[in-house]
């Protein structure tokens, strides 16, 4: 089952979020990413895609071909239709561990492009506590949010309960969207870096 689409629909590429949150790492922080990110954002974007190619029977050196040419059309894809966007790195302290991608020039929403980690990372609570710190921000600052996540994504209860609703779909995806309405989950701890980033190169 394909987990995230190349070019030309964003995507939400989000391991699935436990409900009780996990247990969360300390220190985690957003940075812009640089051209320097670029092996590690090909990481991560690899292992997001690797396993359906496996079961598809396809071999090493052809998953790596193929997944190199679709990152660097999707990093182009981004950036093109994103020029004010934020390509964020994911930090857990010294330790990088994934990728936020979003977008808050519109005066009117916050757009969640792509939010991934990597393997052993997932399904401690990290995207949730990622996307409740986007909502929260967003909240603040009397902004909607919106995203695109597949039809059959489990993650898409967890939008629910943080006041997502269906709007539109394209292909596989449904478009969600949560209007600029109070956030009230005072418990979670906020991301770093979410206000003080700068543009990646």
């Amino acid at each position: 089952m394909k987990k995230c689409e190349v070019v030309p629909l964003e995507t939400s590429c989000i391991p699935a979020f436990p409900a009780d949150g996990g247990a969360l790492p300390r220190g985690l922080v957003l940075r812009a990413s640089t051209s320097s990110d670029r092996d590690f954002l090909l990481r991560v974007f690899e292992s997001t895609r690797t396993a359906e190619f496996v079961s598809a029977g396809f071999d090493t050196d052809t998953i790596r071909s193929v997944l190199a040419q679709q990152f660097a059309m999707q990093h182009e894809y981004y950036r093109r239709h994103y020029p004010e966007g934020r390509f964020d790195i994911v930090a857990d302290g010294p330790h990088q561990i994934g990728r936020l991608y979003h977008d808050w020039h519109d005066s009117r929403e916050v757009r969640v492009i792509d939010i991934a980690l990597l393997p052993e990372y997932r399904g401690a609570g990290i995207g949730a506590r990622l996307m409740k710190t986007v909502v929260a921000e967003a909240a603040l600052r009397t902004l909607a949010v919106s995203l695109y996540v597949e039809r059959d994504n489990p993650v898409r209860g967890f939008y629910r309960r943080l006041g997502f609703a269906a709007i539109g779909e394209n292909g596989v995806y449904e478009q969600m969207r949560r209007e600029a309405i109070p956030f009230d989950d005072r418990e979670f701890e906020p991301v770093a870096g979410l206000t003080t980033g700068q543009r990646a190169a």
